[in-house]
Formats: C-alpha cells, sequence, structure tokens
C-alpha cells in the first residue's frame, strides 16, 4: 500500500485503495481511541454536515485502521498555498464551515467540559494553575454545540465541484463552540501563520458576533489541554498560553 499514501500524520498513516481510503494507526495506539474515532466519525454523518461515511474498522498486519469513503479533491490547505490571492476568499469559506458545524447538534457525542477538566488533571501544572483552570472552565456557559476538535485547513477536502468535507473527528466533542474557535486560533498560532490566526478570529468574532474576549479566556483552558497529548516541541509554547491566568 506504500505507493498509495494520502498522507502522513503523527502516529498514523492514511492510503488510498480504490474508493476508500485507509488511516492505519501505529502498533502503540490505543485501542479505544481508534474505536472513539470511528465512532465520533459515525455519530457526525447524519447531522447536515459533509463527512466521509466509516465502511470498516479492522486491523493491518497487526494495526488498527479505520476504512472510509475516499472523497477526491485538493485540502483547503493546499488551495490558501497555492492560490495566495484567494486566501481571505478561503479564509472566509473556512469559518463559514465552522459555523454550520457549531451550529448542529450531536446528542450522542462525549461532552467537552468533562475532556477538559480530565486534560487539565493531566497537564504538567501546579495545583495552582489547574485549580484556576477549573474554576475558569466552570464558571463558562454550558452549550451543546458540535466541535470539532481540530478544525484546521489541513482537515478539509474540498472536492473539484467546490463541496468541502470535514475530516478527522477523533477530538470530536459537544460543547461551548467558543472553545473550539480557541483551539482553531491556537493551530494557526502552531503553525507559525500568527497573521492568519489574527484574521481568522477577527472573521469568527464577526460572523458568530462574538466578543473577541470571550474567546480569549478559553485560550490557556484550551492550551492547557492540547499541552497534554500535544508533541514536545509544542508543549513549552501551549503552555507560556496558561500563564496568561489571571489571579485573584
Amino acid at each position: 500500500m506504500s505507493d498509495r499514501i494520502i498522507a502522513v500524520r503523527t502516529r498514523k498513516t492514511i492510503y488510498r485503495d480504490g474508493e476508500t481510503a485507509v488511516k492505519v494507526f501505529d502498533e502503540d495506539f490505543a485501542k479505544y481511541d481508534v474505536l472513539n474515532e470511528a465512532l465520533n466519525q459515525a455519530r457526525v454523518e447524519d447531522i447536515g454536515i459533509n463527512v466521509p461515511k466509516v465502511l470498516e474498522v479492522k486491523t493491518i498486519e497487526g494495526k488498527w485502521a479505520i476504512v472510509s469513503e475516499f472523497i477526491q479533491g485538493k485540502t483547503l490547505a493546499q488551495l490558501m498555498n497555492d492560490n495566495p490571492d484567494k486566501k481571505d476568499e478561503y479564509l472566509e469559506m473556512f469559518v463559514d464551515l465552522q459555523l454550520k458545524v457549531m451550529n448542529s447538534s450531536c446528542p450522542t457525542l462525549n461532552k467537552l467540559k468533562d475532556k477538559m477538566n480530565r486534560k487539565i488533571n493531566e497537564a504538567d501544572l501546579d495545583a495552582t494553575t489547574r485549580y484556576e483552570l477549573h474554576t475558569r472552565l466552570e464558571s463558562m456557559p454550558k452549550h451543546k454545540k458540535v466541535c470539532h476538535g481540530d478544525f484546521n485547513p489541513s482537515n478539509i477536502i474540498v472536492k473539484d465541484d467546490g463541496t468541502p468535507y470535514i475530516l478527522d473527528w477523533s477530538h470530536a466533542t459537544q460543547g461551548n463552540a467558543s472553545a473550539d474557535a480557541a483551539r482553531t486560533y491556537l493551530l494557526f498560532w502552531l503553525g507559525g501563520e500568527i497573521e492568519t490566526a489574527e484574521k481568522y478570529l477577527e472573521l469568527f468574532c464577526k460572523k458568530s458576533d462574538t466578543a473577541k474576549q470571550y474567546i480569549q479566556k478559553w485560550l490557556p483552558i484550551v492550551a492547557a489541554s492540547q499541552s497534554v497529548k500535544g508533541k514536545p516541541e509544542e508543549r513549552e509554547f501551549l503552555l507560556s498560553w496558561v500563564n496568561v491566568v489571571e489571579y485573584d
């Protein structure tokens, strides 16, 4: 299958096999994480957005794999790189798509707040900082919107006819949409796209009628959560965002 590699991600490789895409996980990838990703994807298949359908979960040479529909097209990240003059147009499409996801409902998804509380406990932080983060999280309004959890241009495939499909639902939850926007903002920062991060935040706030300060309140919480499974080289950067917590 190595001659049909579509993408290589951390601890997983995606292959094309005819009309299907096969995501093969490393041998040490936890079974429950693979099954949870497949379950999340299956749960969001019928909420009114374009998602490749899960066809099968199996093992290949001792490694877990998820088989989904193959979607022919380019990622939004590729389109942005190939057409820099259209980047603002693509960013608008990106935000519109994220808002469509957030305006959907999927009651069977896990709760964002539960996941965040668990991640804060696991983060490499002192007890005082963890307490402040738990307190801030508890004070946030409780919503039930679909949160993708890794919404970035490389997880969107645009078909030749312009139809976008959203990939990689391994981090999906239901909860406060502003947490998901904060996550996307940090992802642009982690990619070194600081100008795009600021443009994204302005656009998201304008289109969703959300105060920028409200999303900024989520940044320490989201950064702490992301630092747990983040790449070692990203951990220090993410934890620097956690330190903006204001103490009484």
